[in-house]
């Protein structure tokens, strides 16, 4: 029996999605909702054990063929020591309230990185729950977890998770405190940009990955944008100059429903801005 994969259930995404959303709620400079649902559901829980599991084998060290193997079948064998009815109540509980805070397609709409090892995990351990699991599947899952084992960058994804969870657990005048640092530093670093290009970058950080926000906020600035080429075109003395302005235009098209907000999109919108700007002054306006 094959085993479907589901994010409102893979303790491990629920986790990482919790602690992205503090993040953007805090950039944007709000209390975060997240904060108490994830020190409620992860701290002292059934849920919490579970993802002590994904965790060890999330930040573990390179490692070689045999200790990798140690490792997932450990990861499987103490997955058998759950309660499982408690962890089905609090994985229930759990989506209801984040779906009284946020908007769950919103909420499970971003890209995860570790999605592959995250959904092999959560099939190996729901395997546990089945009397025939697909052999084939299983096979495929664990040679995933020892990819990622044996070949993943050292020290990369455990850094950038470690300052991820200890900056979640910050009280609130700590994070204001952090948030009013990164903006001086962000302001510093990013002082040659306008306005609409710091609202870019604000909006894509914001997001959290979030594919039919951004999406609609690029579109909405790939319109305007057009617009603007458009109308500055006009305002530009040489015929030739012109004419690429308004080619360059065409090219400014929306994103389609399907498709999802890359770090190329983002450039080219910071690029456009500039363009734009680089025409106003030498059409002598003051920027």
């Amino acid at each position: 029996m094959k085993i479907k994969h589901s994010k409102y259930k893979n303790t491990g995404i629920l986790f990482e999605l919790l602690v992205r959303q503090i993040t953007a709620d805090t950039l944007k400079g709000g209390d975060s909702p997240a904060i108490d649902i994830l020190k409620k559901y992860f701290v002292k829980s059934e849920l919490g054990r579970e993802y002590r599991l994904y965790e060890s084998i999330l930040k573990s060290k390179v490692l070689n063929e045999s200790h990798a193997n140690v490792y997932i079948e450990t990861t499987i064998q103490n997955s058998k020591y759950l309660n499982k009815s408690l962890l089905k109540k609090q994985k229930y509980n759990l989506i209801n309230e984040i779906k009284q805070n946020y908007d769950l397609p919103t909420f499970f709409g971003s890209q995860i990185s570790d999605y592959k090892t995250l959904a092999s995990i959560y099939t190996l351990i729901e395997s546990n729950n089945i009397t025939s699991p697909d052999t084939k599947q299983l096979i495929n899952n664990k040679i995933n977890l020892l990819e990622h084992l044996t070949k993943k960058e050292p020290n990369l994804v455990e850094n950038k998770e470690n300052v991820l969870q200890e900056f979640s657990t910050y009280d609130k005048d700590l994070r204001s405190l952090t948030y009013r640092i990164l903006l001086e530093k962000f302001n510093e670093k990013y002082d040659i940009l306008n306005q609409d290009q710091k609202q870019v970058l604000k909006e894509y950080i914001n997001s959290v990955d979030s594919t039919p926000g951004l999406r609609n906020f690029y579109n909405s600035k790939i319109n305007k944008l057009k617009s603007q080429l458009i109308e500055e075109s006009k305002k530009v003395k040489d015929k030739a100059t012109q004419i690429k302005i308004q080619e360059i235009s065409k090219m400014l098209t929306p994103l389609d429903k399907t498709s999802k907000v890359n770090d190329d999109n983002l450039v080219d919108l910071l690029q456009y801005y500039e363009l734009i700007k680089e025409i106003k002054s030498s059409n002598g306006v003051q920027i």
